[in-house]
């Protein structure tokens, strides 16, 4: 019999954890998360994290894995989920995976990392350089090493710049050549057959759930909660810090933000990250069943 990924996706605030909830319940499944922030301990309130409570009606996986100063990769995703898949399927259970976080989710449907590890210090002086000289020596040098070109790689976009020349300094290859052994990689779960289902609202009702959800994390003590990773760490992890809901509050309490400012200020900067998300999940995902939340029904979400 063939093993089967339930994929539970939408924007933020759509619905996805109350309905996750009830699918799990009515299937005997266990869930996995698929947010690049539950995995830190102490990101709660910010992230809207199922609580205790929730947690306790369903098994959930890859939530509060890692200290907050550490930094998450795809490479550990994949990692951390298959061990969960086994231990799910060992004990013949239904597995669901809920979140949006895009490129953790692409896991599951295609290569997202190639093979090529780059030294920390490697990539730390490339940024150095970076700082010290401006891009145009970087790409110059990138050019040296491609003397075929360099394929769909943006020039004027620092990071892919800096990643591209880590890997050919690295290997010894071209974009090319690397382009292509990526193309021959199985995907991580290739011996899985996964199934997605993405729900969505009307935009109007999805800011008015944007705006409860703001209301609500800062009722519940959003900034204290940013005040304690703060104490902990925060800023050695930079993803992390420039979340949404945190690096506003971040910017409070260094007094670059008014506090009468902070709701407004990330429900916007939540309703720019749900048009890129949509944008996103029409382009990045293979096809795919869409329902509205409103009309889910666990009995036929992935009918």
């Amino acid at each position: 019999m063939t093993r089967r990924i339930h994929v539970l996706t939408g924007p933020t605030a759509v619905g996805k954890t109350a309905l996750a909830l009830r699918w799990a319940e009515t299937h005997d499944a266990e869930i996995i998360s698929c947010d690049s922030l539950l995995l830190y301990r102490g990101l709660d309130i910010g992230t809207a994290k199922p609580s205790r409570e929730e947690q306790a009606r369903v098994r959930h996986h890859l939530i509060d894995v890692l200290d907050v100063r550490e930094q998450a990769d795809v490479t550990r995703y994949v990692t951390l989920v298959r061990a969960a898949l086994e231990a799910i399927a060992g004990r013949d259970r239904n597995l669901l995976v809920v979140g949006g976080s895009g490129f953790y989710l692409k896991a599951f449907f295609g290569a997202v990392a190639d093979q090529v590890e780059v030294p920390s210090d490697l990539r730390e002086r490339l940024r150095t350089r970076l700082e010290a000289e401006g891009l145009p020596p970087l790409v110059d040098e990138l050019r040296r090493l491609n003397p075929q070109g360099l394929g769909a790689l943006d020039p004027a976009n620092p990071r892919r710049v800096l990643r591209g020349l880590e890997r050919c300094v690295v290997s010894g290859r071209t974009l090319a050549e690397l382009a292509a052994d990526f193309a021959r990689q199985p995907a991580p779960f290739a011996d899985w057959a996964v199934v997605c289902t993405r729900l969505d609202r009307p935009p109007a009702d999805l800011d008015e759930r944007i705006h409860r959800r703001v209301a609500e994390m800062l009722r519940t003590g959003l900034v204290a909660e940013v005040e304690g990773l703060l104490r902990a760490g925060l800023r050695e992890n930079a993803s992390a810090a420039a979340a949404i809901g945190y690096r506003e509050t971040v910017a409070v309490i260094e007094g670059r933000l008014s506090l009468a400012d902070l709701p407004a200020e990330i429900a916007r900067n939540t309703r720019a990250l749900v048009r890129k998300q949509r944008t996103w999940f029409r382009t990045q995902l293979p096809p795919h069943r869409v329902i509205a939340a409103d009309e889910a029904d666990p009995a036929t979400l992935f009918a």
